[in-house]
């Protein structure tokens, strides 16, 4: 590899945990500020009704950020998008049925669907619950975690960051 490669791979490699520190800090902002706005699971499935609902109508797909424990341990915050088919409310528990498409991970960096070829999506479902938070006095709040893969949880979804365009590759 010549000199000026080399110094090109360095770059993006930088860039790559630029990106991966931007998403660490901003899913920790987000976790806080939905405990500190006290939403429990029935708010929150609301929203996402709401979004299952943009979905169907749109083809509305929803940016989400999630926690993804890795083999050695490690827990990174990744980014993707989310096309929300349903919502399911059965027996005190809500699932969501859902189709993701990852757009980064440090591993293998950003991808943007709409340019680059994207990596297969993948379909999911969320589970909606209610916890305890100890951190913060004992409170309850809510989470979302991955139901059919232990490994990721901590979904934030954002009902203002959509994509209309991403539908096509959902399927």
């Amino acid at each position: 590899m010549d000199d000026a490669t080399s110094v090109i791979a360095e770059y993006r490699r930088w860039q790559r945990f630029q990106r991966q520190d931007q998403l660490e800090r901003e899913h920790a902002a987000a976790l806080r500020k939905l405990a500190d706005s006290g939403a429990m699971a029935s708010r929150v499935t609301q929203g996402y009704r709401s979004m299952a609902d943009k979905g169907a109508q749109e083809g509305a797909c929803y940016r989400t950020l999630f926690r993804r424990q890795r083999d050695d341990t490690t827990s990174l915050t990744c980014e993707g998008w989310l096309f929300i088919r349903r919502v399911l409310a059965e027996g005190g528990t809500t699932r969501v049925r859902a189709t993701l498409l990852e757009s980064f991970t440090l591993e293998g960096g950003s991808v943007d669907p709409a340019k680059d070829s994207p990596s297969k999506p993948s379909k999911v479902t969320l589970e909606i619950f209610d916890e305890i938070l100890v951190q913060r006095d004992m409170t309850l709040g809510c989470r979302i975690d991955r139901h059919d893969d232990d490994r990721d949880t901590q979904f934030v979804t954002f009902l203002d960051s959509v994509r209309g365009d991403l539908a096509k590759h959902m399927k």
